[in-house]
């Protein structure tokens, strides 16, 4: 009999350990962008070991995560195309800088290595519009001498979703080619002329692995990750560079965070003579009034920790870290704008 209760009280005090463990594990949702979905992978793991805290993020475009913020079907949103202050207020939402990196032009060509191919923004303008068709076309050669460019058809290979590395691309396609700007213009989902689409950068790089002759653009990680090869790009200064972090901070090192309502920097076509003319940051959206403030606590816990220890991390995939300064700004805001129900500052 006494064994019987002893068995009883254990069974009770496992199960009421493991609903205490339960609680404790707190599991944060976000979704959107692509372009960042290396890092916060990579950030959530390391996350989860040092705190027990979980993220789950769908790379489902910046299109798909704005909507899911803005139904409240998420804890965060994220998009490389930042909302403008209007769009913000319209939706009661507060913004801010996760990570910067680079979006690159990708190539399937035979006996092309990466970084080997130069173009310009009006030829690669020229060859989404459909008015370059082949790859020995003469505005292409003439970027190239000593590169054997082969006489196929060349296939565009486009973002089919609503997507914020669409918009950054398109953005910098349309200040450098006028033609592009009036025909297609920047948004996170245009109307290509010519070309098939591919669903996230995944979809874009995996499109890009398969069809020869193809053209892409995916955020560097995909790049590297996939194995493709990337094209250099001529610069605003004139200056054909190669992506990597060190280009890609020399794009935002002008930026002026703290006088850009929002954080909405545009780093596209930036000056500098090592500037990658393809560089964007990648934003957080977040309600300001939380009905759960615990839970808003906790998406902020995981960017706070993810600004002052995921650093090596971005590095490592070649991205770039938020700087110290704009840390600052950041966490700032999110004592004067992110509150609970009775409008107290969750941070």
């Amino acid at each position: 009999m006494r064994l019987n209760h002893f068995v009883k009280a254990a069974v009770l005090a496992m199960g009421s350990t493991l609903a205490v463990s339960s609680v404790m594990a707190a599991e944060i949702t976000g979704a959107g962008a692509s372009f960042p979905y290396p890092i916060y992978s990579k950030w959530a793991e390391s996350y989860k070991a040092a705190t027990g805290t979980s993220l789950n993020y769908q790379s489902i475009g910046s299109g798909g995560g704005i909507k899911q913020i803005k139904a409240k079907t998420v804890d965060f949103g994220a998009s490389d195309m930042p909302l403008k202050v209007e769009d913000l207020n319209a939706d009661n939402l507060a913004q801010f800088p996760a990570i910067m990196g680079g979006v690159v032009p990708v190539v399937n060509l035979d006996g092309v290595t990466p970084g080997q191919v130069k173009l310009t923004g009006p030829v690669l303008a020229d060859i989404y519009l459909g008015k370059i068709t082949k790859w020995n076309a003469a505005e292409i050669v003439a970027l190239n001498p000593g590169v054997k460019l082969p006489a196929e058809d060349i296939t565009v290979v486009y973002r089919a979703d609503g997507s914020g590395t669409s918009f950054v691309f398109t953005s910098y396609l349309s200040k450098t080619n006028p033609a592009f700007k009036s025909v297609v213009g920047a948004g996170t989902a245009v109307k290509w002329p010519v070309g098939v689409g591919g669903k996230g950068n995944e979809g874009v790089a995996a499109n890009v692995q398969k069809i020869k002759g193809s053209i892409g653009y995916v955020e560097y990680a995909y790049a590297k990750k996939n194995k493709l090869s990337h094209t250099q790009l001529k610069n605003r200064d004139g200056g054909f560079v190669q992506p990597d972090d060190e280009t890609f901070k020399a794009a935002a090192a002008g930026a002026d965070w703290a006088k850009t309502p929002g954080f909405a920097v545009d780093f596209t076509d930036a000056a500098g003579k090592t500037s990658w003319p393809i560089t964007s940051a990648s934003f957080i959206l977040i309600h300001k009034t939380q009905a759960d403030a615990a839970k808003g606590k906790e998406v902020l816990k995981f960017f706070d920790w993810a600004y002052k220890n995921g650093g090596a991390s971005a590095t490592e995939l070649d991205y770039v870290a938020i700087p110290a300064s704009v840390i600052k700004l950041v966490e700032e805001s999110w004592k004067s704008q992110i509150k609970d129900n009775a409008g107290k500052a969750v941070w």
